[in-house]
């Protein structure tokens, strides 16, 4: 007869749970996206997780229409694109002072600054409501546009500011002798310099306003102008009817301008601030 295993020892047995632990988590996050693969090409798609019994193209074919995917895949890259480019340029102007020159104000104001982050979007939404009705900025994507950028500004720049730290001062230095100005240096040495930063922040607001239903739905009024993130709604219909294919199918479609955001500028992601040598000589 076989000898009976000895106990694992206390170290093995937590790793081992661990590593259990976090299988489930991971399983947890896959089912969702099997799911999507699956029902993007299964005509009879439902809630359940299942092979389809015949692959088809029907879902993308019955999505991939101006009035469904393509006009409001437009209208969320003309708003996304448009306020995060207005977020990084003023986080990055807004930033430099604050990495930059020492002032007793510096602290007080990156926490209000955080703090302003924790506000609900929806707290303020009715008095934004009425003030966009006043200046006749409802129903307009520019409008709409600088709330997005507004709302995600405060953590943008604090996350520009905390990048922006890691340049070395000295490089500005060297500029101003050469006779550049604040906003040469800025442009020239410490942006470039940080790229890595400025990306994070881009992806960061991007992703966010990417997926916001709630401030489009209730700034923006014309069916040509809503974004994606507000159309994907059209496929739950009434009395609880859902075209979960159809609805797979637009998902992934959706996904893909963040996934190819992401991956073109992941290998810089990856290769932090490339500064050696820089202060050398």
């Amino acid at each position: 007869m076989p000898p009976l295993p000895a106990r694992l020892p206390r170290r093995t047995r937590h790793r081992l749970a661990a590593d259990a632990a976090l299988l489930g988590v991971a399983v947890s996050f896959a089912l969702p996206l099997l799911w999507l693969l699956l029902a993007s090409f299964d005509s009879e798609a439902g809630l359940r997780v299942k092979v389809p019994a015949s692959v088809t193209g029907e879902n993308f074919s019955a999505v991939l229409t101006d009035e469904i995917t393509f006009t409001p895949m437009l209208n969320s890259l003309l708003l996304c694109g448009g306020a995060t480019a207005l977020t990084v340029t003023c986080a990055a102007l807004a930033a430099y002072p604050l990495s930059r020159f020492r002032s007793r104000f510096n602290r007080p104001y990156l926490l209000t600054i955080l703090f302003s982050t924790c506000l609900p979007i929806t707290a303020v939404m009715v008095p934004v409501y009425g003030l966009f009705v006043r200046i006749d900025l409802i129903d307009t994507v520019y409008g709409t546009a600088l709330f997005m950028a507004t709302a995600q500004l405060p953590f943008a720049i604090w996350l520009m500011k905390n990048f922006m730290d890691g340049v070395p001062k000295t490089l500005e230095e060297a500029a101003w002798t050469d006779g550049a100005g604040w906003f040469q240096t800025l442009a020239r040495v410490v942006l470039p310099l940080m790229g890595p930063g400025v990306a994070v922040v881009a992806i960061y607001c991007f992703v966010l306003m990417w997926g916001n239903f709630f401030v489009p739905f209730l700034l923006l009024l014309s069916p040509e102008q809503l974004p994606a993130s507000v159309t994907v709604f059209t496929f739950f219909g009434n009395y609880g009817q859902v075209a979960y294919g159809q609805l797979a199918a637009f998902s992934i479609l959706y996904s893909t301008p963040v996934v190819l955001l992401y991956t073109l500028i992941s290998r810089r992601l990856g290769g932090g601030f490339a500064l050696g040598g820089a202060v050398k000589g």
